[in-house]
């Protein structure tokens, strides 16, 4: 197995690496041994050669001096055991044992009875199983790494008036930078000028371009289409969201599940001892009370060494975990570390936060309802002359009166700036409705604004900007309002119709309810400080198993656990802000809104880096697949080796035939584990 992937293997003393650029990802150890590929590559074939060269020359009918045999096998030896015997003597230096010192003190004992060849076999098989599992584990990490790897390294920036090229590092927080048509964004910023569409799949996993206009936000790493864009950096190149995720996904591979943790520490502290223990019985007890030659007995007892190193059973788990973390980074969904991953794969019950969670956060229009008769509203509007009946095709889910009220609705309030006068506006041009021109416009503070539309003097605004309603109209803004929703009325002198406008759910809640259910989570529950009547409207449209309403953040904590106790695992859903505590007290915080919010990096387990809420169920399969894949493994290599130490006992395989067998199932496990990488988590 690779030297660095065994819980014993003291990490080769390698020169410390130069500093990185801030934000970027300093090479780690195992990086470095990837590095080392080519040579590893070399070696090996010169292993092979040379053992090859050294059984040739030994035929007797070639009457070769005796020393030339033997000096190939050498260079079999050194070359197939060049990063062994560093390793350890290493770990000799530590007064420990591991795998390398097992395999060298077969290949030794070998040449000492005679048998150089086999030792020079088992020196190369080594050697091979090393070099193709270096190259495997490099797939890994290079799929982790083109996460990482995509910061611009140059930014053109403006000073005293002049484009000029300078490294992204010197950049400062208020300076405005160019990015060109095609080129990456150099730093986090906001849109000051130009439009454009911006591939953001690098940070948050969405494939399709997000338009960019002057006031919204782009990442550091993302790549523009064609529009050319000024940005005004907001945040230090070290802190941008890409730097963040290259900390998450550091700390993320340092840290180890629960499962390997153990496997270390049972394998690290006593089983390398115990094969060393074995071995020297296996020697002792034969000559000393089974009358076995010298020979036959160290052959038999480097043999029941050699395939009773625990290389496929240490690899196997981190050949899995690291698989299923990049391959759920390249869908958008960061875990923190493997105990995370191990974590999410026990999940039984999905708590969910609703405002910016299950909801976007934002207002937008919910509803749109004509009052007065429905004889009379197509008269009354004004659109005769100005505006034309709409074709049924440009209806969508609207009906003519209400297209009518949603356009002149926001002919008025396209010249307010606020928020709700916003979300009308921007709930017409959702639905593509034409907005006609509107004259003497007006605010009036705290209650609405008038305006002027095709001729006619109309008001939008709060209820009571209408005075006394009349009984239908009252009741049906009572029963909006009892929903949760803010009531705005349109009319002339009389309503005309009422907007109800409120935190609109997201597109994809209840298609990710009914696929954590399709995925096997027995509960989906609703946790939030919002009313009862809203909440049970939305929870009982999403299909969730249970609200709970008008909770304090401290007692979604004890929601949270009460869940716990009652249905087993937790994963808590939100926005990473005022959800924090509930975050953290859960077996599983996933937070919304990655890209941008400092406290879900922080309080979170996992990152959903898209807002998509159809990840997650794709992150929980991935999770339990990775557990079905980490058992697999656990138990091919426990029969593997059982097998081989038993026939080596009895005697019936060869020293060579038993390191095919151990190296084959080392190879066999990370094999599996990999196939994790290719696995789609839709």
């Amino acid at each position: 197995m690779a030297v660095h992937d065994h819980p014993l293997a003291i990490t080769e003393r390698r020169p410390a690496a130069a500093p990185a650029p801030a934000g970027m990802l300093q090479l780690t150890d195992e990086e470095n041994e990837i590095a080392q590929l080519p040579w590893m590559i070399r070696l090996t074939i010169t292993c092979l050669v040379a053992t090859i060269l050294g059984w040739l020359t030994s035929i007797e009918q070639l009457g070769l001096p005796a020393f030339v045999p033997w000096a190939l096998y050498a260079l079999a030896y050194a070359a197939g055991g060049y990063y062994s015997i560093q390793e350890a003597w290493q770990t000799l230096k530590e007064r420990q044992f591991d795998v390398n010192f097992l395999m060298i003190i077969a290949a030794i004992g070998a040449a000492a009875i005679g048998e150089p060849r086999e030792g020079a076999v088992l020196m190369f098989l080594f050697s091979l199983s090393n070099t193709l599992e270096t190259y495997a584990m490099g797939r890994t990490h290079a799929s982790i790494r083109a996460l990482l790897d995509m910061a611009p390294k140059e930014a053109d920036v403006y000073r005293d008036g002049q484009i000029v090229r300078v490294p992204v590092d010197d950049l400062q927080v208020g300076e405005v930078v160019l990015v060109r048509p095609g080129a990456q964004v150099p730093a986090d910023g906001l849109v000051i000028k130009g439009e454009s569409a911006v591939n953001e799949a690098s940070i948050t996993g969405e494939s399709m371009p997000v338009e960019k206009r002057v006031g919204l936000k782009v990442f550091a790493g993302t790549l523009n289409g064609q529009g050319a864009l000024d940005v005004r950096v907001s945040t230090p190149v070290g802190d941008s969201t890409l730097a963040r995720i290259v900390q998450v996904v550091r700390e993320a591979r340092e840290q180890k599940a629960n499962s390997q943790d153990f496997t270390d520490r049972v394998i690290g502290q006593y089983y390398a001892y115990a094969v060393v223990g074995i071995t020297l019985l296996a020697i002792a007890i034969p000559l000393l009370f089974l009358g076995w030659d010298v020979p036959t007995t160290l052959y038999r007892a480097f043999t029941l060494m050699v395939v009773a190193s625990p290389c496929a059973l240490v690899i196997s788990i981190p050949a899995a975990l690291l698989s299923a973390l990049a391959s759920a980074a390249r869908g958008g969904v960061l875990f923190k570390g493997g105990r995370h991953l191990e974590a999410a794969a026990r999940i039984k019950v999905v708590a969910f936060d609703k405002t910016g969670t299950l909801t976007t956060g934002r207002p937008g229009v919910v509803a749109v309802i004509p009052v007065g008769g429905p004889g009379r509203l197509p008269d009354t509007l004004p659109c005769v002359a100005c505006y034309p009946r709409p074709d049924d095709d440009q209806l969508g889910d609207l009906t003519p009166e209400q297209f009518r009220l949603l356009a002149v609705a926001a002919a008025i309030e396209r010249s307010s700036e606020h928020p709700l006068a916003r979300a009308i506006v921007k709930g017409a041009e959702e639905r593509e409705v034409p907005i006609p021109e509107a004259d003497n416009f007006e605010a009036q503070a705290g209650a609405g604004a008038t305006a002027t539309v095709c001729g006619r003097s109309l008001r939008i605004g709060r209820p009571s900007l209408f005075g006394q309603l009349t009984p239908d109209v009252a009741i049906e803004v009572k029963a909006q309002e009892t929903q949760g929703r803010t009531v705005v009325v349109l009319g002339d002198d009389e309503p005309w119709g009422l907007i109800a406008i409120a935190d609109t759910v997201r597109p994809e809640a209840a298609s990710a309810v009914a696929q954590l259910k399709a995925a096997g989570v027995e509960r989906v529950v609703l946790l939030t400080g919002d009313n009862s009547n809203v909440a049970n409207a939305l929870g009982s449209a999403l299909g969730v198993d249970e609200i709970r309403a008008e909770l304090l953040p401290h007692q979604k904590v004890e929601a949270v656990k009460d869940l716990q106790a009652r249905y087993g695992p937790v994963a808590m859903v939100g926005d990473g802000v005022n959800d924090a505590p509930a975050l953290a007290s859960a077996a599983l915080g996933v937070a919304m809104g990655a890209a941008g919010t400092d406290v879900a990096l922080e309080s979170a387990d996992v990152l959903l880096m898209g807002d998509d809420l159809n990840r997650l169920p794709g992150a929980l399969r991935l999770a339990r697949k990775s557990r079905q894949v980490i058992r697999q493994n656990l138990a091919f290599a426990f029969g593997v080796m059982a097998t081989l130490m038993l026939l080596a006992i009895i005697g019936n395989i060869a020293l060579p035939l038993g390191v095919v067998g151990h190296e084959g199932s080392t190879l066999v496990v990370v094999a599996n584990g990999l196939r994790l990488l290719v696995r789609r988590m839709a």
